[in-house]
């Protein structure tokens, strides 16, 4: 038995079941990112990462535990991972973006439900994801009605702490985040016996803001005409950085980008010239959720932008870093979280599609795919706002409504195909 399965066998993980996943991911991970031409050298650590997704950080989560640090889960943008950081914690992202899955998600919740939810709660209760094995806290929020109830399932078998996430953004909803993230500082204080403190949080604002400076740069090569890395690859970046160590994961984005820095001078590009320039936005594509990204850059598109939780969402607008105390720094953090995040649960959200307009413009977008998991109401109902002021901008948009399962691909590339040779 290898190390990695001694760490598995010792996590109460379904060997026989994670065995399956390990033997598909190899083949799928070459198909989309490996059959690539001209990749950048760089790219040579997230491969690594991913190759070893289930083996490499776990270890170091659990090292980490045995020096008495304590794991934090969570499923959304809009929980404050600095908070965890500076009370000595380490905040991690779950899995949750594979078909794999969903079919344990579903023994206990209903099958009209998004696969993301399903398989957050599949990959828990088929001890199939060493995170869920390793989190000391998971970290929900209700950003919809059905996060809201599964919630109550999984904390029948796991550690859970529930943020209230305000549906509209008026001055007492800023308030009531405040409320909320002060009292998530209080329940990390008690589980991890640290004191989170004006300057340590201002050093983790400080440290997640120079991730988020760090993927900007990368995001930004993706405006100019000769794009120099795949949107491929930068979603696979992005999804990675919801689990790497920050700092390492830092370091390495920004050697990649000096590399795309010389790319760049040499007018290197990895899209053919005349390529049509895509903007995703909608529901968020989680690792390895990486089917739409290879149906658009391998059906004459290149996916230059996603206006998405995994994409640059998550990226914008870094937290004030000005030295304050505590209660200022909570504010600012509010902010952040509250009023820079456009998610679909907000009412009204005319700012998500303000959103999506300027990135349009951003990114130089020739059009937009609207992309909706099947059974996600919020993003679905949306949509039709969405459709609807793209088409008064006469902004090409089409709608994609879909999910885990490869059923749907050659109906997806005809769909995706024929939107294309439209923007011609």
């Amino acid at each position: 038995m290898d190390k990695n399965h001694e760490m598995w066998n010792g996590l109460s993980m379904d060997l026989d079941k994670h065995d399956l996943l390990c033997e598909a991911l190899p083949q799928a991970f070459g198909d989309v990112f490996l059959s690539q031409e001209d990749r950048p050298e760089k790219m040579d650590y997230f491969n690594a990462v991913t190759a070893d997704i289930h083996g490499i950080r776990p270890a170091e989560l659990i090292e980490a535990q045995k020096n008495g640090q304590k794991v934090i889960g969570s499923f959304c943008i809009h929980v404050p991972e600095e908070v965890v950081w500076a009370a000595n914690g380490i905040s991690t992202g779950l899995c949750s973006g594979s078909q794999f899955w969903v079919p344990g998600g579903e023994k206990k919740l209903p099958t009209a439900t998004c696969p993301l939810i399903k398989a957050s709660l599949g990959a828990r209760f088929d001890r199939t994801c060493p995170f869920f094995r390793i989190a000391d806290l998971f970290v929900g929020e209700t950003t919809c009605d059905g996060k809201k109830k599964a919630w109550e399932i999984l904390a029948e078998d796991a550690p859970m702490y529930i943020m209230d996430i305000p549906q509209m953004k008026r001055k007492e909803d800023f308030e009531k985040w405040e409320k909320e993230i002060n009292l998530y500082i209080d329940r990390l204080e008690d589980l991890t016996g640290n004191k989170v403190t004006a300057e340590n949080l201002h050093d983790a604002i400080v440290m997640i803001n120079n991730k988020r400076r760090a993927m900007q740069r990368l995001y930004d090569f993706r405006k100019l005409d000769n794009v120099p890395i795949s949107g491929r690859d930068t979603l696979l970046i992005t999804q990675i950085s919801f689990f790497d160590d920050p700092v390492r994961f830092t370091q390495k984005v920004n050697e990649l980008c000096d590399e795309l820095d010389q790319r760049v001078k040499e007018n290197v590009s990895v899209f053919k010239k005349g390529t049509k320039r895509i903007l995703l936005t909608g529901t968020p594509l989680s690792i390895p959720n990486w089917k739409l990204h290879q149906i658009i850059e391998t059906n004459g598109g290149a996916v230059v932008g996603e206006e998405l939780c995994t994409g640059i969402r998550y990226i914008e607008n870094p937290v004030d870093e000005t030295k304050g105390d505590l209660d200022t720094e909570v504010k600012n953090l509010a902010k952040r979280y509250l009023g820079s995040i456009n998610c679909a649960c907000f009412t009204p959200n005319k700012s998500r599609i303000d959103d999506i307009i300027r990135l349009y413009h951003e990114y130089n977008a020739d059009g937009v795919i609207d992309i909706n998991l099947k059974f996600c109401n919020i993003y679905d109902t949306e949509g039709y706002f969405v459709e609807k002021r793209l088409q008064e901008e006469n902004i090409p948009c089409i709608g994609i409504e879909t999910d885990y399962t490869d059923e749907d691909a050659e109906q997806l590339k005809t769909r995706i195909g024929a939107f294309i040779e439209m923007l011609d």
